[in-house]
């Protein structure tokens, strides 16, 4: 535990957070694209199929996508409008995905959504809702939730922990929404416990965001069975088996899912949208995002229509500065750079992030030179070092015994590296090789 008076995990590091930019801007609507792209899988498992074909009409919150398959998410249309094509596109992986391709109307409704009361709904509706709705991980994993609130039989979850902490650099986005939304936060919580009979909920944030301490400890008072807890500052601090230990002492086996120690993890915005859907039965259409970094005009945070080019995005935040370098989809030590700017926002993604020279590392890679800060600062007790001799050997045996698997992609190794190893880099290189030869 931390030497401090907050709770938290062990090793990780302390980049700088840069959330000064952002923070105290209340979330607005991004303004609609002249076309919107909706690609038919932003979750982890199995894609959708096409609903709709060129020429059709299609409404707010219409079920564009679906497949049968369990682990899998339906995809929604996000505008009124006229469906121009069902085609690849390039997704913001850089890999080609499945899409469809909207124009929308001038004048857009709002979702016509019905009020429903939610205090009587039982978990097997709750986790019907999660799946018609669409909902998955909004904190950038992206998967789906009515899976998770689904755990084994004998794997009993008796603590749901929301995972407000937003440790990575610049975005401010779940910040807002505890600030601007923590009844209907709770209120979300509540129902993911119900779904999976959890006796306690907890709310974990970092110390920097007290402010959202207040706001979601004064919504939830009146729950004997939320706690919020307030972390220390540290990243990667949200991420589910080092934000488990930190709340509940609890340590998830290598391997293994967080229901083995009794848990559920999910982000706040996650949260949100379940109780959205549950209270009026929208989709998870929209979500709030930042577009932040010394890259733009003017940070600010967004409720964005999903399928919006990030481009509409950068617009809406006032451009570029001069010296704009990089862009990354999501947060500076998960997401992925962007070679242009025609990719679209899809369910996970948590932010925009434009950065200046002095923000972006072009230093060559060198030889490994045996420091031991990547082992030092793994949160996963991993050997990245070994992991990426074992990639450059094409030993991926090798690399699988060194917990090649095991690495949620942090980046804290490659953070700290003074060789300037691209520590990840080799890990997902690895993690496919491994799943290639899985199927062999």
């Amino acid at each position: 535990m931390s030497k401090n008076k907050y709770k938290t995990f062990r090793k990780g590091i302390h980049p700088p957070y840069n959330k000064e930019l952002a923070k105290d801007q209340a979330i607005k609507d991004a303004p609609l694209p002249s076309e919107i792209v909706i690609p038919l899988s932003q979750h982890i498992g199995a894609p959708n199929s096409p609903l709709v074909s060129p020429g059709d009409k299609v409404s707010v919150g219409q079920k564009i996508g679906e497949t049968d398959a369990f682990v899998s998410a339906p995809a929604h249309s996000s505008v009124a409008g006229t469906v121009k094509a069902v085609e690849d596109v390039i997704s913001f992986t850089g890999a080609k995905t499945r899409a469809v391709v909207i124009t929308p109307d001038p004048q857009q409704p709002g979702f016509a959504g019905q009020s429903r009361a939610v205090d009587g709904l039982s978990s097997e509706e709750v986790r019907s809702i999660a799946r018609e709705a669409g909902l998955v991980g909004m904190g950038g994993a992206a998967f789906p939730t009515h899976v998770k609130l689904t755990p084994p039989k004998d794997k009993p979850v008796d603590v749901v922990i929301l995972n407000g902490c937003e440790c990575e650099p610049f975005l401010t986005c779940d910040h807002r929404l505890m600030l601007e939304r923590p009844d209907d936060m709770v209120k979300g919580l509540k129902l993911l416990m119900k779904a999976v009979g959890a006796e306690r909920g907890i709310v974990g944030i970092e110390a920097n965001k007290m402010d959202a301490v207040e706001k979601v400890r004064q919504a939830a008072s009146s729950e004997g069975d939320i706690d919020v807890e307030v972390l220390d500052v540290k990243y990667p601090e949200g991420s589910e088996k080092q934000l488990i230990y930190a709340v509940t002492g609890r340590e998830v086996p290598p391997g293994k899912l967080p229901s083995e120690v009794g848990c559920l993890v999910q982000n706040v915005g996650t949260a949100i949208a379940l109780f959205e859907a549950a209270s009026t039965g929208k989709p998870l259409y929209e979500r709030v995002l930042t577009v932040t970094g010394h890259g733009i005009k003017s940070p600010t945070n967004l409720l964005v229509k999903i399928g919006t080019p990030i481009s509409t995005l950068i617009e809406a935040a006032g451009g570029y500065t001069e010296d704009t370098q990089k862009v990354i989809m999501g947060g500076p030590m998960t997401g992925w750079a962007q070679a242009d700017t025609s990719a679209v926002v899809v369910k996970g993604t948590s932010g925009i992030l434009a950065l200046t020279p002095e923000m972006v590392d072009v230093a060559e890679e060198h030889a490994c030179v045996r420091c031991t800060k990547c082992i030092d600062a793994c949160p996963m007790f991993l050997m990245p070092n070994y992991i990426v001799q074992a990639v450059q050997a094409s030993e991926w045996e090798k690399a699988e015994l060194w917990g090649a698997i095991d690495c949620f992609e942090c980046g804290c190794c490659s953070y700290t590296c003074p060789a300037y190893i691209p520590h990840v880099t080799y890990v997902r290189q690895a993690k496919a090789e491994i799943a290639a030869l899985s199927k062999r």
